[in-house]
């Protein structure tokens, strides 16, 4: 393959390595992704659905939940059409525009993730630690500045990250060892400095993944101390209720986070690269449902009541 001009961005072409290349392969990834991806608007329209329907869930911690569920909806469909588009048509390839496309939205959406796990937090921490200030601090003027700044702040940083990236001369073969665009591949793919390039993914990865997780560890050290002072252990099992869904969210989610860009390289770390940058952007989403509904009486109770009166009507 011959060298592409680097200053011609129309005609680079990326290769995504992700996807398997025998036919056999392919027909089950196929099946498989867009089993994910139906499943995973399903069950956070499901979501969506009972909190908007049931005014008894019009609380701060429903109101984030929700905000969780249309995230994941986006976290998905970022990925997820093009992978199915690309084995239909049989290609690995994607356009110079599409992939930065791709990488500015699923940019944003792990932004947004990561401080919105951080809120969620929060919210439990309120509740539980000062539950006599809990309706003045989280109150609706609060809960939709604090739902606006998470989103505008998704967007800003997406900016700052691909606007650069976006930038950069690529030159040669062009290959993506993920099954989507993101920042890092295409960092190690240009054929300049990218030195500010990675100054600015290491601070982003500082604040929002690094930054919000130890606060998140923080919040539930407090958290997990005022449980153990509940004098009954039926009064702790029934607070500690309320924040094991977004418990197991945060350690599958930042788990992934984790072992994928602070583990040590490998021969075979691209292939290993690839499962878990899956395994965060199209599994998670996916079982984000599954968690909160099967964890949560009120979720299911209200998915429930509104299936009996959908046939009723």
């Amino acid at each position: 393959m011959a060298a592409i001009n680097p200053t011609n961005t129309t005609t680079i072409i990326f290769v995504l390595l992700g996807l398997p290349n025998t036919p056999q392969l392919r027909c089950v990834s196929f099946v498989v992704f867009l089993s994910i991806y139906l499943m995973t608007l399903v069950g956070n329209l499901a979501i969506l659905t009972a909190i908007v329907s049931d005014a008894r869930l019009h609380t701060p911690m429903y109101f984030f939940l929700a905000n969780l569920s249309l995230l994941e909806m986006c976290y998905t469909t970022v990925t997820l059409p093009n992978i199915l588009n690309n084995i239909i048509r049989k290609s690995n390839l994607i356009s110079f525009q599409a992939c930065i496309c791709q990488v500015y939205l699923f940019t944003f959406c792990a932004t947004v993730e990561c401080i919105l796990l951080a809120i969620m937090a929060y919210d439990r921490y309120v509740a539980i630690c000062i539950p006599l200030r809990y309706g003045i601090i989280m109150d609706q003027a609060m809960c939709l500045q604090l739902a606006s700044t998470t989103w505008f702040t998704g967007v800003l940083n997406s900016i700052i990250q691909t606007l650069p990236t976006s930038l950069l001369p690529y030159c040669g073969l062009n290959k993506i060892d993920r099954l989507y665009c993101e920042v890092q591949p295409l960092l190690q793919l240009s054929c300049s400095d990218t030195s500010l390039n990675k100054m600015l993914t290491t601070g982003s990865a500082s604040l929002f993944g690094i930054g919000f997780m130890t606060f998140i560890l923080v919040t539930y050290i407090f958290i997990v101390s005022a449980i153990l002072r509940i004098p009954s252990m039926s009064g702790r099992l029934k607070t500690f209720s309320t924040c094991s869904s977004h418990i197991t969210v945060v350690i599958m989610y930042y788990g992934a986070l984790i072992f994928m860009y602070l583990r040590p390289t490998s021969s075979v770390s691209w292939r290993i690269d690839s499962v878990i940058s899956a395994m965060y952007c199209m599994a998670i989403p996916v079982l984000n449902p599954i968690i909160y509904s099967l964890r949560n009486k009120d979720v299911k109770r209200s998915i429930r009541n509104f299936l009996v009166l959908k046939r009723l009507t």
